[in-house]
């Protein structure tokens, strides 16, 4: 599709304005690991824990986001990167919008982790790894995925019959198989305090 027709409308609120309204900085904390590791039930508990502290946020969530924006990918390399894609442009929207969004994806190519870090300016994307051994999310299971992943039931399944490419430079790492659920929220939680991007109340 020819966009030479296109023409970029500017706003007259900007983000910096809606920033100054909301009191915050404006991010995408990006969450990325294998199935099971933990992603959505950290990223779930950090923005319970910082609607508390009255910051704006948004919690997409890869599940969540497969039953509507993107019901027809499938899980090929191709449909993952697409999905990864779509996610990253809507994280954007948040982001201009002041709010601090939450993605909790396996995003498992580092090349479409980082280019949904592209899209957005520096220091608006924070790369969160939630750090899971194989091993531990396999006794997890909580969706009983791996189990059929063994069996031969799902195809191309991250960490068994499909790559995952682990961050090599995150802004934060968190253990989720050392650690509590809360203390990986509290890392994150001070990262964002002392980094500026909101204040402790």
């Amino acid at each position: 599709m020819s966009t030479s027709n296109i023409v970029w409308h500017e706003a007259t609120v900007s983000k910096a304005d809606r920033q100054q309204k909301l009191g915050h900085k404006s991010a995408i904390l990006w969450f990325t690991g294998l199935s099971g590791a933990g992603k959505s039930t950290i990223a779930n508990a950090l923005e319970h824990r910082l609607h508390g502290a009255g910051i704006h946020t948004y919690l997409l969530d890869g599940d969540n986001i497969r039953h509507g924006l993107n019901r027809d990918l499938g899980f090929s390399p191709e449909d993952r990167s697409e999905n990864i894609r779509r996610i990253a442009e809507v994280a954007k929207l948040f982001v201009d919008a002041g709010t601090i969004v939450l993605t909790a994806f396996i995003s498992p190519y580092r090349a479409d982790r980082e280019l949904a870090r592209s899209l957005v300016n520096q220091g608006e994307f924070i790369e969160v790894f939630v750090d899971c051994a194989l091993e531990t999310c396999e006794q997890r299971d909580p969706k009983g995925l791996y189990q059929k992943a063994r069996a031969g039931q799902i195809s191309e399944f991250t960490g068994i019959s499909a790559p995952y490419e682990a961050p090599e430079a995150p802004e934060i790492t968190v253990a989720s198989d050392r650690g509590s659920i809360s203390d990986c929220v509290e890392q994150i939680y001070d990262y964002l305090v002392t980094n500026g991007y909101i204040r402790h109340p």
